[in-house]
């Protein structure tokens, strides 16, 4: 069973999330390796968009675990869910705790400032993302949240823009990158440039909210499960 496990580890490396848990459910829950299924199981879930799945098992880690990294890194998970979720407030407490806990790293920072613009705190989210940016010049996510922010303010469209570019150049089919790297062409007025992007985004992720409404500003479709019947 350990095995199993090792092997889980290793396809959630590789982002094989769906890999990852059908190999965990192989694994039977002992007092040893409770935990490090726990931690695992949040994960994968978190990264599937199953949220409240997610949580059940993270919040047991953050709970019950003694690894300080491990801790940080569920809290930063929580947040995320929470953020995610709607429960900016909840996600807010997490990261509150994680820099009174001395972890300022540049994920940590970028989350701080997706949150903050989920509260409506457009100042504090860019000055968290610009901090981010400050750490690591690279980092994807601050570059595509300083970008998105800019864009949907009205502040310097252009560094927007290229903001946003820098994000989906280094992660082409994230579609929350895509969304931004659209909508910041949309508000420069290149409108065949913006319903490209969003459409391509929107058809990774049609069930994200803010894609849609994206996708709905610029008259594009949005497209509809159809229910499969067994006869």
């Amino acid at each position: 069973m350990e095995d199993k496990l090792r092997e889980a580890a290793i396809l959630y490396s590789v982002r094989d999330w769906k890999g990852s848990l059908d190999a965990l459910a192989l694994v039977d829950s002992t007092e040893e390796n409770h935990l490090d299924l726990a931690y695992l199981l949040g994960l994968c879930h978190a990264r599937l968009r199953e949220w409240e799945e997610s949580l059940l098992f993270l919040e047991q880690v953050v709970t019950a675990s003694e690894d300080f990294m491990r801790v940080g890194q569920c809290r930063l998970a929580l947040a995320y869910v929470y953020s995610m979720t709607g429960r900016s407030r909840l996600a807010e407490y997490e990261l509150d705790r994680l820099v009174k806990t001395g972890f300022r790293s540049v994920q940590v920072l970028s989350a701080l400032g997706h949150n903050a613009w989920k509260l409506g705190r457009v100042e504090n989210a860019e000055s968290w993302y610009a901090a981010a940016l400050d750490q690591d010049p690279e980092c994807a996510s601050a570059l595509n949240g300083l970008g998105f922010v800019l864009a949907s303010e009205g502040k310097d469209q252009a560094r927007a823009l290229t903001l946003c570019r820098k994000a989906v150049d280094q992660d082409p089919k994230n579609p929350a990158y895509l969304d931004s790297l659209g909508w910041a062409y949309h508000r420069l007025g290149f409108e065949n440039e913006a319903r490209g992007y969003i459409s391509q985004a929107l058809s990774i992720a049609s069930d994200i909210e803010e894609i849609q409404e994206h996708a709905l500003a610029l008259g594009i479709e949005i497209p509809h499960k159809v229910e499969e019947w067994e006869l």
